[in-house]
């Protein structure tokens, strides 16, 4: 166990922050004016509420909810209990949802840029004149440039597919999504691996090792709920992570192991298990390929060879193997979700399922589950053929493993600013911020300045808005029609959700989907959006009867089948049909079959190795500025071990500059013994550009500023923790 913690919280009081930002809605009166008077003891008694299911879009979990109403307005959020996803609960962020749609600071009415860019200077337009602008430009792109000249970038949204749809009628190979900023190197070494990427079975599991993620604090439904449970069930978590963070708090063990270490740590597991026989032996010979191979890999990194890396004791590495593989196949490596660390991130997360796969946990209890049939069936655009296109994505030849529809943003920035392999001169964007969440913020603001015309559909000015050439207001999740989305939840759920309206939408915000209609009308392209959001549903929700009326009864439609032994019978989708140890695809294109330990870069001394996270009331760069959610994290400061602060005269709370090769920002030191002495951490979200986001412009520092823009070398996922910084206190 590491000396490095100074503090220990209790499980009871680890979602006490949901409760309380709850209580804050009801009461803070931070609604603008526009919730409903409370009665006074002698007045009238207040109007009833109406119920109405919604989806939360506080975060990509879209967990269940029920909407209080009362006389037009929503008063309350309340999770809605037939939702197992997220266990009939509702975080703190869902709570602030309510915050989301009055505030103050929300985008009103189009916006059109009336000076230079990061200016802030617009200019209040109609629908029809932004509509009519956009198209305009779109058009000149396209016809200069070849529809592949425009980019499209969206988050994750229940109308991001609209996005990708308009792209593919538009003509335009050129889609990004916020996940290759995420977890794509996660997916490509799971799909590698098993064919699919997992979901990890937590509730049912005896031993969880946890390296890297912080479910306790990064919420993901259902695990962050189901492994409190499994643990108060007397289910091991081990820990490895430079930082304590509150999973850390909670676990059974944690190491503070070195940053970009855990490929080690799991070729010498893998090394153990191996050497000492404790793999079922049929599971190997009848489900996986390549085992002879491995075996003669991970010879040479036994535990003392992981010690010598990671920083954690050989024993204790040897007496974890074990313990995974006594509990065995209810134990697991826990998959994670973000991802986006190194250069060599699908490489190590390919550690991470080697060790599963010689665990034998796949499609059993307590180990990792495939998904299953949610039922919706696909809505296919038909786009027309352009002779005069491209041949293929902007970034196509920069990663060998590229997912075709995420793309690599960091590459696609690059090929935008190099004009090459073709130019790429408009861009739309929906509901994500690459100017905060993409590393290296100057190269994003170079590409913004390299683009004819860059349009921004979103609820607030972020910094992305606020650097394009037209704004367009969306409304929130609570005011819209989306179309069905299909969940998983581990062995919670596999399940189709829907939003309707609970209240109107505010100012003269349009959702999405009348936004790319409009657009396609004018570019005649109406044919591929000839049709409402209830049809679009209908054709979604053809093949599961009934579905619709079970959506309007209980807000969730479940679609019950097997949960464990799926893949009786079945093959894997790979190209042995097997779970692939040695990946004869990578041996094919010329990459390590197997995954090969790179040792991260040296941190020299008086430098720091940056990483970077999420709490329990942040989601990336969306909630910072909520009006509920701020009253708890108000800015972001900078962690720093109290030995190396005190060689540089660093106090708590003082002012420091962090800087790298990319940028520099300035924020507060908080001194602690929750993390190695050369690693430094700090929130996302803070040190805003825009001046529409008036609770936290001027607060803290931006990761995108200092971050270097590194990239995974298979898939081109952003490698978010490859920069060293320095830290010295502020001058005055």
């Amino acid at each position: 166990m590491s000396p490095l913690a100074e503090v220990k919280t209790t499980r009871r009081g680890l979602f006490k922050a949901a409760a309380m930002a709850a209580v804050g809605a009801a009461g803070s009166g931070l609604l603008g004016g526009l919730a409903p008077a409370r009665a006074d003891a002698k007045g009238p008694a207040a109007p009833p509420f109406e119920s109405k299911f919604s989806v939360c879009d506080m975060c990509f979990n879209r967990c269940g909810m029920i909407a209080r109403v009362q006389n037009g307005v929503v008063v309350k959020l309340d999770p809605n209990p037939k939702f197992t996803k997220s266990r009939g609960m509702l975080c703190a962020r869902g709570n602030a949802g309510v915050a989301q749609v009055y505030d103050p600071d929300r985008l009103r009415y189009p916006l059109l840029r009336d000076g230079g860019r990061g200016e802030g200077k617009w200019k209040r337009i109609s629908w029809d004149e932004a509509l009519d602008i956009a198209a305009e430009k779109m058009r000149q792109v396209r016809e200069k440039y070849t529809p592949s000249g425009q980019l499209f970038t969206a988050g994750a949204d229940m109308q991001s597919e609209f996005v990708s749809r308009f792209a593919e009628v538009f003509g335009s190979f050129n889609v990004t999504s916020h996940e290759s900023l995420c977890l794509l190197s996660l997916n490509r070494a799971f799909l590698d691996t098993f064919g699919e990427a997992p979901y990890a079975d937590v509730i049912n599991s005896k031993y969880v090792v946890m390296a890297g993620a912080n479910r306790f604090e990064a919420l993901v439904t259902p695990d962050s709920i189901d492994l409190m449970d499994a643990m108060q069930r007397g289910c091991k978590l081990v820990v490895l992570d430079p930082r304590h963070t509150k999973t850390a708090a909670l676990a059974n063990e944690w190491h503070a192991i070195r940053p970009g270490t855990d490929l080690a740590f799991m070729l010498a597991v893998a090394h153990v298990i191996i050497a000492e026989k404790l793999y079922d032996p049929a599971f190997i010979t009848e489900k996986t390929f390549g085992f002879d191979e491995l075996a003669a890999h991970v010879a040479k990194y036994p535990p003392a060879f992981a010690e010598a890396q990671c920083g954690i004791p050989a024993a204790d590495v040897a007496r974890i193997a074990r313990e995974l593989a006594a509990a065995a196949p209810a134990s697991m490596v826990y998959p994670g979700r973000r991802s986006s660390d190194y250069v060599n991130s699908s490489q190590i997360r390919r550690g991470y399922a080697i060790v599963n796969a010689l665990l034998g946990n796949w499609d059993k209890p307590g180990g990792l589950l495939a998904a299953r049939q949610v039922g919706l069936t696909p809505v296919p655009a038909d786009p027309p053929w352009y002779d005069d296109n491209q041949e293929d994505r902007l970034d196509a030849e920069m990663s060998p493993m590229l997912f075709e529809h995420d793309g690599s943003f960091v590459h696609t920035r690059d090929a935008v600013l190099s004009g090459e392999p073709y130019p790429v001169k408009g861009w739309f964007i929906f509901k994500t911020n690459p100017m905060q969440t993409a590393p290296n913020r100057k190269k994003t603001i170079k590409m913004m300045e390299a683009m004819d015309f860059v349009t921004v559909v979103d609820i607030t000015m972020s910094d992305t808005a606020w650097y394009a050439d037209l704004v367009l207001p969306a409304p929130s999740a609570l005011e819209r029609t989306d179309p069905c989305a299909g969940l998983q939840g581990s062995s919670a759920c596999a399940c189709v959700v829907k939003r309707d309206p609970v209240v109107g939408a505010m100012y003269e915000s349009r959702p999405l989907f009348e936004i790319v209609k409009g657009l396609a009308a004018r570019l005649d392209l109406a044919e591929h959006f000839a049709f409402t959001i209830p049809e679009y549903r209908a054709k979604q929700l053809a093949k599961l009867e009934g579905a619709e009326a079970i959506l309007d009864r209980d807000g969730v439609y479940y679609n019950p089948g097997q949960v464990y032994g799926v893949y009786e019978g079945r093959i894997f989708k790979t190209k042995s049909h097997k779970i692939e140890l040695y990946n004869q695809r990578y041996a094919e294109l010329g990459l390590d079959p197997l995954p090969v330990y790179t040792p991260p870069s040296t941190v020299a001394e008086g430098s720091f190795r940056l990483v970077i996270g999420r709490n329990a009331l942040v989601t990336q760069t969306s909630t910072q500025n909520n009006a509920l959610l701020g009253r708890f994290v108000p800015d972001n400061s900078l962690w720093i071990h109290p030995d190396p602060a005190a060689k540089l005269g660093i106090r708590d709370g003082e002012r420091v500059v962090v800087e790298s090769k990319a940028g520099k920002g300035e924020l507060a030191a908080q001194v602690t013994r929750k993390i190695r002495p050369d690693t430094v951490y700090m929130l996302s979200g803070f040190g805003t550009l825009s001046g529409g986001l008036s609770r936290i412009k001027g607060k803290g520092a931006s990761i995108a500023e200092i971050l270097e823009d590194a990239a995974d070398a298979l898939c081109g996922n952003a490698a978010m923790h490859e920069t060293l910084v320095t830290v010295k206190r502020k001058v005055a």
